[in-house]
């Protein structure tokens, strides 16, 4: 991408090194605070609080956990509360009060293998209904939890008697714009993407990118299904626009070629749902842009309604580190503040500029 006077600038803040392998960011809401999580060398689990104070992270805590945890989300429990959701690689998802991490607020042995992926919905105040997190797993079931019932899910997603069971390597909520309605989306290592509804409990659509999806995110939680973008193995992601369900055509989408490498995930700006960055295997970062088409739905032969896909456009690139990005997390608070943790041991808060010129 050209850089132009109004394109917006990627700009590297801060940088920490780490004793470990992050594979996980996140902001904790309504603070200046970040999240590392991860594994060290000996096989325990990592969390780190940090602080941003101006141009540098001051570690506050450290807590080492038995097992390497993979990834977190704040996303169902209140603003008021901020506990941590974890999934780690003994299929365990535990939540955490950071005041007082010894013990874990709520515990379940979810899955027989290691928890690839989770996502919060109901707290923060994002997305109408209960408070749930959904977990994916390389055991291949998909299971959403509510943290006010004990041991069992509320929902499991799981292959069909005779049918091979896939790593499921992504998940994401959507749709939780009044009480009732809700969706998982998830991605898996063949290519296969899978939506269900927990309202009707059932698959309601299914498609195939032809590549393991590795990261799977609605533009928003909290509003009627209007965009998805799931990245995968070969460089390229792909844009599903929501809003109209074709019969058999399912959804419209847009596929676009960003690099050569792995993207490992995509992350919708709080703050304007049509902006996405995506992180790459080449240690890069791509920021982009979707614009809608002039009609989202056109009338097919039959008088069916489909759905038109919009494009992308490339806003700016930035190559970081020498090793894949793996995680990224937008501030909720703070427009255009980011953070990303790399295979390089580095975790990196960035400033996007000029976003509120786009």
């Amino acid at each position: 991408a050209a850089a132009g006077p109004e394109r917006p600038q990627v700009v590297s803040h801060v940088q920490q090194a780490l004793s470990y392998t992050v594979f996980d960011c996140k902001w904790v809401p309504r603070s200046a605070r970040l999240l590392c999580l991860g594994s060290a060398a000996r096989g325990t689990g990592i969390v780190q609080l940090y602080e941003l104070h101006g141009g540098r992270l001051e570690l506050l805590r450290e807590i080492e956990k038995p097992k390497p945890i993979k990834c977190g989300t704040f996303g169902a429990t209140s603003l008021q509360q901020r506990y941590l959701a974890t999934g780690d690689f003994d299929g365990n998802l535990n939540i955490w009060n950071l005041e007082a991490p010894e013990i874990p607020v709520y515990s379940v042995k979810g899955h027989k293998e290691i928890i690839n992926s989770i996502d919060g919905v109901g707290g923060l105040g994002i997305g109408e209904g209960a408070p749930e997190i959904v977990t994916g797993s390389r055991d291949g079931t998909v299971k959403v939890w509510d943290p006010r019932q004990k041991d069992t899910p509320v929902a499991n997603m799981e292959p069909v008697q005779g049918e091979s069971k896939r790593d499921c390597w992504t998940v994401a909520f959507g749709n939780a714009y009044n009480h009732e309605e809700r969706v998982v989306c998830a991605g898996y290592d063949n290519g296969d993407i899978k939506l269900f509804d927990l309202k009707s409990m059932s698959l309601r659509w299914e498609t195939n990118i032809k590549n393991g999806v590795c990261s799977v995110e609605f533009d928003r939680k909290d509003i009627n299904m209007n965009k998805l973008v799931a990245t995968s193995l070969e460089g390229k992601f792909h844009v599903f626009d929501m809003r109209t369900q074709h019969p058999t055509k399912g959804f419209a989408s847009l596929s676009e070629k960003a690099q050569k490498s792995t993207i490992w995930q995509v992350r919708h700006l709080p703050q304007n749902r049509d902006v996405f960055m995506t992180s790459g295997g080449s240690g890069s970062l791509h920021l982009w842009k979707y614009e809608y088409p002039a009609q989202r739905s056109k009338k097919d032969s039959e008088g069916s309604e489909m759905g038109v896909a919009g494009s992308v456009s490339l806003l700016q690139n930035v190559t970081l580190s020498t090793q894949p990005i793996s995680s990224l997390d937008w501030s909720p608070d703070k427009k255009g503040l980011c953070v990303c943790g790399a295979f390089d041991q580095t975790v990196r808060v960035l400033i996007v500029t000029k976003l509120n010129k786009i």
